[in-house]
């Protein structure tokens, strides 16, 4: 009885190893037959594949040719920056169109479109997310091509003044006259007024001063023109204007206007030092008066000097 069931055991496992050879069998054919087929797959698709890689080669070079014609193209228009973006940008196009046409040639025209469906949700929530960064750029690539502003113009907004030494893609960067840099997004740029004093070669400087009541206007102001004339010469149909404006408390002011040649805030603050110099200079010379307010102080209850003598006696023996 016990030799049977040995004997029956001793069936059953070479059953047992035999399925199983046959299922290790079937599974390498499995795996030979889908290795033979991707086999003969890439062997068909082979000249696709070529054709495939030589399109990637060729649009990856083109894309550096595109790149350097795009910043070529734009020359002294456009701010470096915004070259530099414009022909990355391009450049990226054509890659792309690259690997789209690449996975056309191999028949991938379903994965295709869903890589452009993908791209084009992402696109819309990266969007949204990055609207005020967007903003900025776009400001920016439109600030590069304004002939109004470039870098080295003076320029004030947004209660800031100073030279414009850089214009990024997101940010506009002055030096102010203290030496700080001030660093002002170009979407504020943008929706603000703008003051470029370097966009004209002349300016108009404002002198405003007074003269005592004694004095011959006529006079004055023959005297006061002939002195910005010598000083700052007009140019053209320039003309140096003088007005009387009101009856001071202590003088009769007026006001003259002439022009000099100036792009910056800081050479009209050193014509108007010494359009003051030339004036004081002249009206000295000729005796002209400029008046400047006096204040009088009166002492009623004047103290009597020995009263005073008295105090400052007492004192001195009381100690």
């Amino acid at each position: 009885m016990i030799k049977f069931q040995q004997t029956q055991e001793v069936a059953n496992s070479a059953q047992k190893t035999s399925e199983n050879s046959a299922e290790i069998k079937d599974s390498g054919a499995l795996i030979w037959e889908q290795l033979t087929s991707w086999y003969n797959s890439f062997i068909k698709h082979l000249p696709n594949i070529g054709i495939a890689i030589v399109v990637l080669i060729v649009a990856y070079f083109v894309s550096k040719y595109v790149d350097k014609g795009v910043r070529r193209l734009m020359g002294n228009k456009a701010q470096s920056s915004v070259k530099r973006l414009a022909g990355k940008f391009v450049a990226i196009l054509v890659v792309l169109g690259g690997i789209f046409i690449a996975m056309s040639v191999l028949q991938l025209n379903d994965a295709v479109q869903g890589i452009i469906a993908g791209a084009g949700i992402s696109g819309l929530v990266i969007g949204l997310a990055l609207q005020g960064s967007l903003s900025n750029i776009i400001s920016g690539i439109v600030l590069s091509f304004r002939k109004e502003v470039k870098v080295g113009d003076w320029i004030e907004t947004t209660d800031f003044a100073g030279e414009v030494t850089e214009i990024q893609l997101d940010k506009f960067i002055i030096k102010q006259a203290d030496n700080n840099l001030v660093v002002i997004p170009n979407k504020t740029i943008m929706d603000n007024p703008m003051k470029n004093w370097s966009l004209t070669p002349r300016m108009r400087v404002v002198l405003e001063c007074g003269v005592g009541y004694e004095s011959d206007l006529d006079a004055v102001k023959e005297l006061a023109i002939n002195t910005i004339k010598e000083k700052f010469p007009p140019k053209n149909n320039e003309e140096i204007e003088f007005f009387y404006t009101e009856f001071g408390g202590s003088s009769i002011n007026f006001m003259l206007r002439f022009w000099i040649d100036a792009k910056k805030a800081k050479q009209k603050h050193q014509a108007l030092s010494e359009s003051v110099i030339a004036i004081k200079k002249a009206f000295d010379g000729a005796g002209v008066n400029i008046p400047f307010p006096i204040r009088t102080l009166e002492f009623n209850n004047k103290l009597s000097l020995e009263k005073v003598a008295q105090e400052e006696s007492r004192t001195a023996s009381d100690n």
